[in-house]
């Protein structure tokens, strides 16, 4: 299981637990409503940070992924220039 899908899993279910706490405990429904807007904004945010750095990571590999295409491609067209300059046997 990849680590992204664990992470989203553990947020909907943390979400998901805290929202049944809320619901089932005893209070006013003022109260309930106030709870819920206060978690959903937690939620939102917390998903916003972990977008993020899930982003932050993702380019980071991309940049180096492109780096190390580039070295192959140098060492591939240097490998072909020795290969054009040497004198060919016959």
């Amino acid at each position: 299981m990849s680590a992204g899908r664990f992470l989203a899993g553990f947020i909907v279910g943390g979400a998901l637990g805290a929202i049944a706490g809320v619901l089932l405990a005893p209070q006013s429904g003022d109260e309930t409503r106030g709870l819920l807007t206060d978690m959903s904004k937690d939620v939102a945010e917390k998903t916003d940070k972990t977008v993020k750095e899930i982003q932050d990571k993702a380019d980071t590999v991309v940049s180096d992924l492109q780096q190390k295409g580039e070295e192959i491609i140098e060492k591939i067209q240097s490998i072909i220039n020795k290969q054009k300059n040497e004198p060919q046997e016959s």
